[in-house]
């Protein structure tokens, strides 16, 4: 984790650095809302290179989202932020207490987080030709999820470990944003979209939903938000 001291601002709300595609945006939008942590929201438009910008790698030197202030540090790499909101900010816990379930939170997170998202990202795909880019995506995140759905079979209960939301909902679910995009079919994948459907009901997911985001398109906005 990258630990940049960034000067003090008159309005102490945490600011999220973020895009509204960007699925490793989502898993800390969404631990924000579901910690009901108030926070601004300042975009960064990764399809105009915004993020290679020296005003912004100035800030974040990896030049990734997403990219939080909070307590006057610059926090970089969304499960690296996901420990620290959990630990800084107690409610509404997003690891189990229990030692052997936290691991398994913790290995679904790396699948996601590891396996299945650095290989169909933007650049990635940016580095394949065009015609070859939806189908390498789909194939990565098609077979991921099929090894996330055999994980689950033995740690779900209502959401992915157990009955209560953790680290693992929030990186599956912005996961799924892109397995919609990019057309995977999850017919045999029943527990995961189980968890989709619970997860799309509650107020913090649908807030950090891609589509409600105010860098969104207008055209875009308005879209299933299980999609």
């Amino acid at each position: 984790m990258q630990n940049h001291t960034i000067p003090a601002m008159a309005d102490q709300r945490p600011v999220l650095y973020t895009y509204f595609r960007s699925s490793c945006s989502a898993r800390v939008r969404i631990a924000l809302n579901l910690k009901g942590i108030d926070y601004v929201a300042r975009t960064v438009n990764l399809l105009r290179q915004e993020h290679r910008s020296d005003s912004y790698t100035g800030k974040n030197p990896n030049g990734l989202l997403p990219f939080l202030v909070v307590d006057g540090q610059g926090l970089s790499q969304s499960v690296a932020i996901l420990e620290y909101l959990d630990e800084r900010f107690p409610q509404k816990p997003l690891l189990p207490s229990d030692s052997l379930q936290r691991a398994s939170v913790r290995a679904i997170v790396g699948v996601i987080c590891c396996d299945i998202q650095p290989l169909q990202n933007m650049r990635v795909l940016l580095a394949l030709p065009e015609d070859q880019r939806a189908e390498h995506a789909r194939s990565v995140i098609a077979s991921g999820l099929a090894v996330v759905e055999r994980m689950l079979e033995k740690t779900a209960g209502l959401f992915c470990v157990g009955d209560e939301i953790t680290m693992a909902d929030c990186c599956l679910i912005p996961q799924l944003y892109n397995a919609h995009r990019f057309g995977v079919n999850m017919a045999a994948m029943p527990l995961i979209r189980a968890i989709e459907e619970r997860t799309g009901k509650l107020d913090a997911f649908r807030r950090a939903h891609w589509s409600r985001q105010p860098d969104c398109p207008q055209e875009l906005r308005g879209s299933d938000f299980s999609r």
